[in-house]
């Protein structure tokens, strides 16, 4: 269960990813209804630190709070940020072995790489460092295009606004999606992104897709149950089969098949979570067409059956 939240700060601290954790897991919603936590900012240091713009952040608790945390987020500012020292070191070595989760945003990834806490395992970073990070740690392996990497125990983000994905994508393991949903409906922001830009969220649709593009993935949306295949799709974009996936995927980094897919995997998580309807009826909706071609997508994509994931997530109006 995750109620207690512990951010390790140092100098210069990244003050964008430290605001984005401390929204999502620090702040009270405007939801009542969604999960509050424990919350604390962390470092080995003593009295105000200054962070990557100027200000100066003091810290909440020394580094012995990271001992109850459930969740550990690690920030960094530059892969030449001073590397964590004994203490940290171990303190992050316990949690994973006492069954904590730790996450890194951005460039803090060298921080958990230098812990071994990486050794053997898949992480990303900001694109700009993803290969600095690989030359340094060679027992990493690092993916230069994903959004986040969840491995294991430990997480791994991106550059700076990939921080939300990733803090939104514990909310969904943890609670589900209809909770990461609302969380993300408070920071107006979509709910998920995958690698690149492709949004997976129904709303909001952002602009570098082009007004025309954006329509038709609204579109997509609210009608699942229709002929969704690519001539078909292509024909209400007004474009060639060919021209329509090359104008797609560009936009999205999806194929058409793939955006519809999750589509319908997350609206599925929807009606799983919030709908008392056999799964045969949650397929249909969904337009899976059938409860066993749901089932081969959902455990695809989510790694568990839609009867799992309900029994997980099932909420109780």
């Amino acid at each position: 269960m995750l109620t207690d939240v512990a951010v390790v700060i140092a100098e210069p601290v990244p003050a964008f990813e430290l605001g984005v954790a401390s929204e999502i897991f620090g702040l009270p919603a405007i939801d009542a209804d969604l999960p509050r936590y424990r919350y604390a900012v962390c470092s080995s240091a003593t009295g105000p630190l200054r962070t990557s713009t100027g200000f100066s952040i003091t810290p909440t608790d020394d580094l012995g709070r990271l001992d109850t945390a459930d969740l550990i987020i690690v920030t960094g500012a530059s892969p030449s940020a001073t590397p964590p020292g004994d203490a940290l070191t171990d303190r992050l070595r316990r949690a994973v072995t006492r069954g904590a989760t730790v996450a890194a945003m951005c460039t803090g990834a060298f921080q958990l790489a230098a812990t071994g806490l990486l050794d053997g395992r898949t992480a990303t970073t900001h694109w700009a460092y993803a290969d600095e990070l690989a030359r340094r740690y060679p027992r990493v392996t690092v993916d230069r295009d994903s959004i986040y990497v969840v491995d294991g125990p430990i997480a791994t983000s991106a550059g700076s606004s990939a921080a939300i994905d990733l803090c939104l994508h514990l909310l969904r393991r943890e609670h589900g999606a209809d909770v990461a949903n609302r969380v993300a409906r408070e920071m107006v922001v979509p709910a998920h992104r995958s690698g690149g830009q492709a949004q997976f969220s129904r709303t909001p649709v952002p602009p570098p897709y082009g007004a025309g593009l954006a329509e038709l993935l609204d579109w997509i949306a609210d009608h699942l149950t229709e002929d969704l295949s690519v001539f078909a799709l292509a024909g209400r974009a007004a474009m060639s089969p060919r021209t329509f996936i090359r104008h797609f995927t560009a936009a999205t980094g999806d194929t058409p098949a793939a955006w519809v897919r999750g589509q319908r995997v997350r609206h599925a998580e929807q009606l799983l979570e919030r709908a008392d309807v056999p799964i045969t009826a949650v397929a249909r909706r969904c337009g899976f067409g059938s409860a066993d071609t749901l089932r081969r997508h959902f455990r695809r994509v989510r790694g568990v059956t839609p009867e799992t994931y309900r029994a997980a997530f099932r909420r109780l109006e």
